[in-house]
């Protein structure tokens, strides 16, 4: 925030109750909120990291009055502490901003309306005492009561994170984890938080270890920036990394000699966290982690033995299978549909790739018909809820996600279907295939039976899985799975300019962007010219707000997805976000976690498996009520209702915009993509072919013709370092 000091030297005190938090930031600990003090007629707004900030708290800060070009003069917080509020006004604000559970704005009026300035004692020393407050009984009590004494013992952690250098936005994850022993558990292990606490990395552990006094060469440190560099590096898609890259990438993590760095590598393999692995075709030793060692491995094995292993259901005669299937569904298939139908009837596992347009949809319905009449045990599975849903309506059978396939139970912390309780059938499809991860695809192999027969179905050309490998791609290059490709693009399809031009972008060719002349159906892909970012970003929310829902009539929240290929900058989709929050779903009844405002009806999106609330990576939702006596959010997916605790908040992000990689499995009716040279790093041709195909009815891109064609070009995909396809 640029600012000019009036006195650049001058630490003063200051010390007024809260009146409102209007930004709080759980990460930073950056808070914006007005104060009022005690010799100014208005409250003064005061900015800084702050231990907590609740409304009718009595803030005590040491600090400097600047001025901000934008917003006036302010107090900037160096120092600060909060004492509980002494008025009955303070203590009503500070019930009421739910900060305990059990006692939300309409409860405080009636507790400080009978108790005063006591009420704060009452519930501290004689907490039976709020029977005498008409609609509390025993079991709001006990909440209460537990809520008080959790606050406090948060409160002290606070204090003690603070002093290490923490946000205060993690104390609650962290009491909640960890309860009475979380000061005696960041003393012993302080890398402890990077592993068992979401949000919380290796670099927030390491500045606490640091003002611990735990050396930079201490081996429970290199041996967690070890772990958390491979960590990291799976994210971005690699399942092993090469030995000599991966040293460097410690070294700049740890700031440490590379030979503790190797003994650190050794002591890990020794105690089999990591796995080395030196293949005969390569120089370098690849370094995994142990588990998608086993992933990998285990879905080579898997593949092999289900592709050898003799069927239980027969079709010996593919040719006439093809004409019945055709017969069945009365349409005449493609020859390479027809292709496809016969390596079906031929082969155990099968891949079928193609882009839009090229029936993909109408192949799986004739495979279906085609092991229906011989009376099989079909299943079918997508890897995103909406991805299953849209096979269901296409297909007439129904499709369950991936996760639910496989019975995933919180209980055991796995999946129930496995190689002890195999999935019964004579036949799996799975769509959009591209999708599926080194560690998904390991355990549903391990589910499938070596008597059925496995179908994947994908567009190997989109953005490969979110998490680590190219499972997909590395099938299809090791030569050992038959695989058919479907390129002829069909009729009705043509008359699309997003599947037509899909094929182009893929194609490498510059997509046809005139509008066309004389038609009777208006174009559905359109490029409108925008070069500053500022005027990108207004264009998208005109679009999103008033020109898409005016001409095509398509709700702006529901039917309308924002695609961007980055997260930061004005056209990110972070910044995209909040303007298109503040114009589509504008209020002040907000709840503030990583610098986001949540609203009711804000369409949210899951960031994270969660399997104990059985929601995923990508599932989007709506929030239907926000409960601040109980700290509770609820989110709407489908026909499901999901309850986050406050504290769980970062593992929703706004989805008004979301980025590309996060579309995949999902079709919008409308699609908008800003494309700036600006993200030339993220430009590339996959990424752009993967937003365009997420459109059904509508797409349009706003940026510069530069920028598009830069992507077109650039067919150098980022490179995963996967062995998949060596290990088959």
């Amino acid at each position: 925030m640029e600012e000019k000091h009036l006195d650049p030297m001058a630490l003063v005190e200051l010390s007024g109750q809260i009146e409102r938090v209007t930004y709080a930031d759980a990460e930073s600990g950056f808070t914006i909120a007005r104060v009022k003090v005690a010799d100014k007629r208005d409250p003064v707004t005061v900015v800084g990291e702050l231990i907590s900030a609740v409304p009718g708290e009595i803030l005590q800060m040491k600090g400097r009055w600047v001025h901000h070009p934008k917003y006036g003069k302010q107090f900037r917080v160096i120092e600060s502490k909060t004492q509980t509020p002494a008025t009955a006004y303070g203590i009503r604000k500070y019930l009421g901003s739910g900060m305990v559970k059990g006692i939300g704005p309409v409860m405080a009026d009636r507790i400080v309306s009978r108790f005063g300035k006591e009420t704060l004692s009452v519930i501290e020393n004689h907490t039976e005492r709020l029977l005498e407050v008409a609609g509390i009984g025993d079991a709001r009590i006990a909440m209460i009561k537990k809520a008080w004494e959790d606050q406090r013992e948060i409160r002290d952690v606070m204090i003690f994170l603070q002093a290490q250098g923490v946000s205060p936005g993690y104390a609650a994850k962290i009491f909640k984890t960890y309860g009475k022993q979380a000061v005696a558990v960041v003393k012993e292990d302080p890398y402890r938080l990077a592993r068992d606490i979401f949000g919380i990395g290796f670099l927030t552990a390491d500045r606490i270890a640091e003002r611990l006094g735990i050396p930079k060469n201490a081996p429970i440190r290199i041996h967690a920036g070890i772990l958390y560099t491979l960590q990291r590096l799976s994210e971005e898609g690699h399942v092993y990394y090469p030995y000599p890259l991966l040293m460097e990438k410690c070294r700049q993590t740890l700031d440490v000699e590379p030979v503790e760095i190797a003994e650190g590598i050794e002591r890990l393999r020794r105690e089999k966290r990591i796995i080395v692995e030196s293949p005969p075709s390569s120089r370098e030793a690849r370094i995994y982690l142990s588990r998608l060692y086993q992933f990998e491995s285990g879905i080579a094995e898997a593949l092999k033995q289900l592709s050898t292993a003799r069927r239980s259901l027969e079709i010996p005669d593919a040719e006439f299978a093809a004409k019945e299937a055709q017969r069945a569904l009365a349409i005449t298939l493609e020859p390479d549909q027809v292709q496809a139908v016969r390596a079906a009837c031929r082969h155990k596992v099968l891949v079928i790739t193609g882009g839009p347009g090229t029936g993909k949809t109408t192949l799986i319905r004739a495979l279906l018909a085609l092991f229906a009449a011989r009376g099989a045990r079909m299943l079918l599975a997508a890897p995103t809820g909406r991805a299953a849903k849209r096979m269901t309506q296409a297909c007439g059978f129904e499709a369950k996600t991936l996760h639910r396939l496989l019975e995933y139970s919180p209980k055991h912390h796995g999946f129930l279907r496995n190689e002890h309780r195999l999935l019964k059938c004579h036949l799996l499809v799975v769509d959009e295939a591209s999708m599926i991860d080194t560690a998904l695809m390991y355990h549903l192999l391990k589910a499938v039976p070596e008597s059925a027969a496995l179908i994947l179905v994908g567009d190997v050309n989109q953005l490969p899985s979110v998490a680590a490998g190219n499972v997909l791609k590395d099938i299809i290059a090791s030569g050992r799975i038959p695989v058919v490709f479907l390129k002829k693009i069909f009729r009705q399809a043509e008359g699309s300019q997003i599947i037509v031009n899909a094929h182009r972008i893929n194609a490498g060719e510059f997509p046809d962007i005139r509008v066309p002349e004389g038609r009777d159906v208006p174009s559905d892909f359109f490029f409108i010219d925008r070069e500053d970012p500022e005027k990108v970003l207004q264009t998208i929310v005109w679009l999103a707000k008033r020109r898409i829902p005016d001409r095509f009539g398509l709700d702006p929240v529901e039917e309308i997805q924002v695609l961007s290929p980055m997260h930061k900058g004005v056209v990110g989709a972070e910044n995209l976000n909040r303007q298109l929050q503040q114009e589509l779903n504008p209020g002040p009844d907000s709840i503030w976690r990583q610098g986001f405002a949540f609203r009711l009806h804000d369409k949210v999106m899951q960031i994270r498996n969660n399997y104990d609330k059985e929601v995923f990576n990508g599932d989007i939702g709506k929030i239907v009520r926000i409960q601040r006596e109980d700290q509770e959010l609820v989110v709407a997916f489908d026909k499901m209702h999901v309850v986050y605790d406050f504290s769980e908040l970062d593992e929703i992000v706004l989805a008004y915009a979301i980025s590309v990689h996060k579309s995949q499995g999902s079709e919008y009716p409308a699609v908008i993509v800003p494309v700036l040279t600006q993200h030339y790093i993220l430009l590339q041709r996959n990424l752009i072919y993967t937003a365009v195909t997420r459109a059904q009815r509508l797409l349009v891109m706003v940026g510069t013709r530069k920028a598009l064609a830069i992507a077109v070009k650039n067919d150098k995909t980022q490179k995963r370092y996967t062995g998949l396809m060596e290990r088959l």
